[in-house]
């Protein structure tokens, strides 16, 4: 049956997640300007409003039959709105079946994909947590093994004609393998990227159906998009690569197709690679080549670029530690700064504390914060972080027996 607040709930109450009355802990009052932590400061992305800067990371959950969302995924979303988070952004969500990372990778190529995860998004607006989701196309990286089963840390494709039937032929700017051990990928003809591209167009559509808030183009960690992107992946010599308008050519497309259906006071984000990690004289793609891609991609009425980095090369070398990536959003924040833009920045990668976070958003290194890891860990990591800054929210009604109390 499905959930819904038929009462009316406390005066003075908001939702779990937002700022109690505007006040520390320790009764003292805030300054509205100066004190209040921006980590839990509102903001508003077109008519989008967003009630804290703690989103939920796309993370894939290998948890699907046929691309379906099922009580798995009602289960793993809904926690997350229930704890607080502002918006949930759902895992990597394929246009088209060969596009999916593994076979048991989500999808939203038919219509009859739309009603389960509409339930997640219902439910999760009870508790005003938005409803984010990534729309994607894996290309070379496809047809791979699920990334918590055996054989998947080796980088391993599952073989089109495999026994188990979990394999496909999987499809890329240029016939280049990710590694010797993944599959050899078929260079797209323009009737293939054509497909594609209508392809992010209908899952826009069924988005809306599903009343999604935001929809995000996975244009990273070396998917499709990204395949495209980088002269280490694509060496095409028609309109889609070659020079560096070539190569993001198949990005601006979608970005265009999915704006003629997806209404323009709707947020649109695209989560990018903002460098590829490999070696000067590779001529992979950099911070500054991303910095240009986000002016370009303002002008496309795009209203977040969400900065990770890495993913399109084996011969990446990453030095992983807490915050690494902010480097990179800080660049491409200060860049729109600069130029006096609107455009918003998400960061991510290994954000694990409250005062990580608000350091983050007050040196203006971004606006928002994207956590993964930490979600799994602790699916009501607002109500974490308002204790570590000694701060009073709300909590879901059902849970505010569970309140800390504090005493001065």
């Amino acid at each position: 049956m499905e959930f819904k607040y038929r009462f009316n709930k406390p005066i003075n109450y908001t939702s779990a997640g937002s700022i109690v009355n505007q006040e520390h802990i320790d009764g003292a009052s805030v300054n509205e300007n100066n004190d209040k932590p921006k980590l839990f400061s509102q903001l508003k992305i077109k008519n989008l409003k967003l009630k804290n800067r703690i989103v939920v990371s796309p993370m894939c959950q290998y948890s699907s039959l046929d691309g379906y969302f099922n009580d798995w995924h009602f289960s793993h979303y809904s926690n997350f709105a229930k704890g607080g988070a502002s918006l949930i952004i759902i895992e990597a969500t394929s246009v088209v079946p060969e596009g999916r990372i593994t076979y048991g990778d989500a999808g939203l190529w038919k219509d009859s994909q739309i009603d389960a995860l509409k339930r997640i998004v219902d439910f999760s607006h009870e508790f005003d947590s938005k409803v984010g989701i990534q729309l994607g196309h894996a290309g070379r990286k496809g047809s791979s093994i699920p990334l918590f089963l055996e054989g998947a840390r080796n980088s391993n494709s599952i073989a089109t004609n495999d026994p188990s039937g979990n394999g496909w032929n999987v499809y890329a700017p240029s016939s280049i393998q990710w590694s010797d051990k993944m599959s050899i990928p078929i260079e797209m003809s323009i009737n293939d990227i054509e497909n594609v591209i209508e392809s992010f167009k209908k899952s826009a559509i069924r988005c809306i159906k599903a009343g999604i808030d935001l929809i995000e183009i996975h244009a990273a960690h070396g998917y499709l998009i990204n395949q495209f992107l980088s002269s280490t992946s694509n060496k095409r010599t028609d309109s889609y690569g070659g020079s560096f308008n070539g190569r993001i050519k198949l990005l601006m497309e979608i970005v265009k197709s999915v704006r003629s259906v997806w209404p323009t006071e709707k947020p649109l984000a695209v989560r990018i690679s903002a460098d590829e990690w490999v070696e000067e004289n590779e001529n992979g793609w950099d911070l500054n080549d991303s910095i240009k891609l986000s002016e370009i991609l303002e002008s496309l009425d795009v209203d977040l670029i969400d900065v990770s980095t890495g993913g399109n090369n084996s011969k990446q070398v990453i030095t992983s530690k807490p915050l690494y990536q902010v480097p990179f959003s800080h660049e491409i924040k200060q860049s729109i700064l600069k130029r006096s833009s609107k455009l918003l920045v998400s960061s991510v990668g290994l954000i694990t504390t409250a005062n990580e976070a608000e350091s983050i958003l007050k040196s203006n290194s971004s606006d928002l914060i994207m956590f993964g890891r930490a979600f799994l860990r602790n699916p009501f990591l607002p109500i974490e972080f308002a204790h570590q800054l000694k701060l009073r929210i709300d909590y879901t009604l059902q849970y505010q027996p569970s309140r800390i109390r504090y005493t001065n």
